[in-house]
């Protein structure tokens, strides 16, 4: 018998139950029950990984002011150290003036970048803090029961 479903391997490996974390979970507690344990843990709470690195790495960026080689070539680039003259004083001015206005959209732009993943942070809380209230409520009418007239 054939089955249509297609399995998408790069789905295996994300967080949840599929064939593949299951099986490395008990794998994981044959082996040792602390790696049976850590693989339970990404499946209930790998999605939040993601957003646990990325929310490190702004406020590394935010805190330090260094957001890796990208801002320290920007740096190096921004003090004149490749500043190449042409010989021709109205274009090294225009060049100047568009270094300038570029470096002002960067800047604008990395603001944008910052408001956004605030945004998304605050909206990730708001989700859990429903999901938690949902649970809350549940679990406060099962506990209640059902009530006898």
């Amino acid at each position: 018998m054939h089955c249509n479903t297609t399995y998408d391997a790069a789905q295996a490996g994300r967080p949840g139950f599929t064939p593949l974390t299951v099986g490395l979970t008990i794998l994981g507690f044959l082996i040792a029950w602390p790696l049976g344990v850590a693989a339970l843990a990404y499946v209930f709470f790998g999605h939040r990984i993601r957003g646990f690195a990325e929310g490190l790495r702004a406020g590394f960026r935010e805190k330090t002011g260094f957001g890796g080689w990208r801002d320290a070539a920007e740096t190096v680039r921004r003090s004149g150290a490749f500043a190449e003259r042409t010989g021709n004083a109205a274009f090294d001015e225009y060049r100047r003036r568009e270094m300038e206005r570029l470096d002002a959209e960067r800047r604008r732009l990395d603001q944008e970048r910052r408001e956004f993943e605030t945004y998304v942070r605050d909206l990730q809380r708001a989700r859990d803090q429903q999901e938690f209230d949902r649970f809350m409520e549940e679990r406060r009418r099962r506990q209640d029961g059902p009530t006898t007239a």
